[in-house]
């Protein structure tokens, strides 16, 4: 059963990660890029094909469907996104097989100099023998999160050709722009019809996450006063000035992502564009408690403040809006999902990990509207960049977890 779970994860994932599916904050619209619907319509159809019921794309971007149940227990739901991340390449991906890793140095056929060592991640020191995926070097591979794709929609099609294997009804949604935290819409919620559910969303073997940080996002606007460079003195006022000040004045050793870990919250300038009339400068603030988060907040706020009052000429404004919170806040109400997941990973011989996410998955936001939803793993590594990579063997274990996790979800009693 292995060995099949292994040619059908390798076969899904080479073929996903080769479809361009980038999220763009910039836009709008839903799903933010046209390019996701390649990867939506394709599993859409996939989940057709294999058999799946109650099939449907939603008018927001998000592919739904049912796998019938063998017992009147609580619906499960298992959710993945398609859209991959825009802080790097994803255009042109070529995913390649590297089977049966010999513990050595992983080089790149586009990009000679990059290289993926053992030395500096010990995690693949752990995978020698494994059939390993990664891109050619100039893309990011996707991983992040088509290798859930994958293992959902592999779990799927051995439920539907095993028609007595015990499980509750499951519910599966693909959603798009999980990378720019817009995955997940209220009406999500409703439509997925689940007691709790899963994202499968995670890193390392035998990961099971209900804790994330909590998250806002902000915007500094800077106008300064614009005026004809020769004759500007006394009478310009530069924007990218004051926008360095800001940057400057928040706190740099102790309160950035290159600075903290595990608890420890930061402030985080994403983006900075503009000229010396007009600058914008976008910030994600990330703490998993709400009062320090709110205290990052206000922290900005009077920076922006301050710099504002060195130049009463100028305008700066700082819009601060909330993103997701931490889900731990509702599951740790009932830690039922979180507990057959535990289980789950024992029953294929891991031993479960529960550690805080620094970040945020659909998860966080399908918790806070009402569906309680852990993370668990799928193997994947050094996501969001050239160096990404995933054991398919660790997808396999990922699978079999989920069916076992299913089988365990069969025996509740529906209340």
């Amino acid at each position: 059963m292995t060995d099949s779970f292994d040619n059908a994860l390798q076969s899904r994932l080479v073929r996903y990660a080769a479809i361009d599916s980038q999220s763009d904050e910039n836009s709008p619209t839903a799903p933010s890029t046209k390019i996701q619907f390649d990867m939506l319509h394709l599993v859409r159809d996939e989940l057709t094909e294999i058999g799946a019921q109650d099939v449907q794309l939603t008018d927001y971007g998000v592919v739904l469907a049912t796998i019938p149940g063998t017992s009147e227990a609580p619906t499960v739901g298992f959710l993945a996104h398609v859209d991959t991340a825009p802080q790097f390449n994803a255009t042109g991906v070529k995913p390649r097989v590297i089977k049966g890793y010999n513990g050595g140095e992983i080089s790149f056929p586009d990009d000679p100099e990059l290289v993926l060592s053992p030395e500096a991640h010990p995690y693949l020191a752990e995978k020698i023998g494994h059939d390993l995926i990664t891109a050619s070097g100039t893309t990011l591979l996707g991983a992040d999160d088509k290798a859930g794709v994958a293992i959902i929609m592999t779990m799927a099609e051995h439920l539907l050709q095993n028609p007595d294997a015990a499980r509750p009804t499951i519910r599966i949604a693909f959603t798009p722009d999980e990378e720019i935290g817009r995955g997940v819409q209220p009406q999500l919620e409703r439509d997925l019809e689940a007691d709790f559910a899963y994202t499968l969303d995670g890193g390392e073997l035998g990961e099971v996450e209900y804790e994330s940080f909590s998250a806002d996002r902000a915007v500094v606007k800077i106008t300064g006063v614009s005026i004809h460079p020769g004759l500007a003195k006394e009478k310009m006022v530069n924007a990218i000035h004051l926008a360095s000040k800001i940057i400057q004045t928040l706190p740099q050793a102790t309160m950035t992502p290159e600075t903290t870990a595990d608890r420890e919250g930061f402030i985080h300038a994403t983006d900075m564009f503009g000229g010396s009339s007009e600058m914008e400068i976008r910030f994600i603030l990330r703490d998993f408690e709400m009062a320090d988060l709110e205290a990052k907040g206000a922290l900005l706020r009077s920076v922006c403040e301050a710099v504002a009052a060195t130049e009463p000429r100028a305008e700066i404004t700082c819009e601060i809006t909330p993103q997701y919170r931490n889900m731990r806040y509702w599951l740790e109400k009932d830690m039922t999902p979180v507990d057959l997941a535990h289980a789950a990973c024992r029953d294929v011989g891991l031993e479960p990990v529960s550690v805080p996410i620094r970040g945020g998955t659909d998860g966080s936001r399908l918790t806070e509207f009402g569906t309680p939803t852990p993370n668990i793993f799928t193997g994947m590594q050094c996501i969001h960049g050239p160096l990404e990579w995933i054991s398919v063997q660790d997808m396999s274990l990922a699978t079999q977890m989920c069916l076992s996790l299913a089988a365990r979800a069969a025996t509740l009693d529906k209340t």
